[in-house]
């Protein structure tokens, strides 16, 4: 978990961050995010000398932001979770000012507004970390879809005779191309115990033939998955954040040749790295939260 107080300019003025402790089960880690967002609270208070004006909350999964629900996670076990709720009961704040949001589309909309995508109109951001998901970004605002599951890439099949997904289906883009996937298979391939996407990318740089096979089929998975988004979507510009992301061009170099080998009619976006790195879904939480606030001045 990753928190932040965020100001009205954007600026990180206070960060943290605590394990999920998500192997404890789906209740525990409710506990520790009631937990992790009242300490930060109480840290606004004692820094600033006043209560946090408003709060976001970004979580992975199925997220109903009217609702302030998180409704279905499959890395964190979650169905039907009433976080608004939940943290306004533990804060002793009004559900009003708190935004419950999707980690991910959270991140994008904090690339689109400040990041990569600032000033494009139409962009996808694509995370690529334990899991992967996208974030659709129209004219400075992230599509949540009609029931909070829009972006949901990495559960694209991609591979459709490849193994069972936690999502209930089989050949999912993220089991092939998240960092913990490719973490996964370089472990299997030579890489050793424990061995991380950050390592299979630094044997392939080093030549190691394993690697390289390991990471051409992660490429070639996620060029496939990508070029069904954008078939779809038509965005402008493609922004690639997330774990793997870190690789540089050892991932975009050949993700760029593998989606425009696949392209036909589709119009080829410009593919480039996130601007804000691990920082982005804070910021994010932070512009939902502020754009509470916005919302209720307007409608005064």
């Amino acid at each position: 978990m990753k928190a932040a107080l965020v100001g009205a300019d954007h600026a990180l003025l206070h960060e943290a961050r605590r394990p999920t402790g998500r192997d404890d089960g789906p209740n525990a880690v409710v506990d520790n995010v009631l937990a992790f967002a009242a300490e930060l609270w109480e840290t606004g208070v004692e820094r600033f000398g006043a209560r946090p004006a408003a709060v976001g909350l970004a979580v992975p999964g199925i997220v109903d932001e009217t609702e302030g629900r998180a409704v279905y996670s499959a890395n964190l076990g979650w169905r039907d979770v009433p976080l608004r709720e939940s943290l306004a009961k533990r804060l002793n704040a009004p559900a009003a000012s708190i935004a419950v949001g999707h980690d991910v589309r959270a991140g994008g909309l904090a690339e689109g507004r400040i990041g990569a995508g600032a000033g494009v109109d139409r962009f996808l951001f694509v995370a690529l970390g334990t899991g992967i998901a996208g974030a659709i970004g129209i004219d400075g605002r992230v599509e949540p879809g009609a029931h909070g599951g829009a972006g949901e890439i990495g559960h694209v099949t991609v591979r459709p005779d490849g193994p069972a997904c936690g999502c209930g289906r089989y050949g999912c883009l993220e089991l092939f191309a998240s960092a913990a996937a490719v973490g996964r298979a370089w472990a299997e391939a030579g890489g050793g115990p424990g061995a991380t996407a950050a390592d299979a990318a630094a044997a392939v740089e080093a030549g190691d033939p394993r690697a390289v096979t390991v990471w051409r089929e992660a490429v070639d998975a996620l060029a496939e998955g990508l070029v069904t988004a954008l078939t779809l979507l038509d965005p402008r510009v493609l922004i690639i954040g997330g774990g793997l992301a870190e690789a540089g061009g050892t991932l975009f170099a050949p993700l760029r040749e593998a989606v425009r080998d696949r392209v036909t009619f589709q119009h080829l976006p410009t593919i480039v790295p996130a601007a804000l790195g691990d920082a982005a879904g804070c910021l994010g939480a932070g512009l939902l939260a502020w754009d509470l606030l916005s919302a209720e001045v307007s409608s005064r």
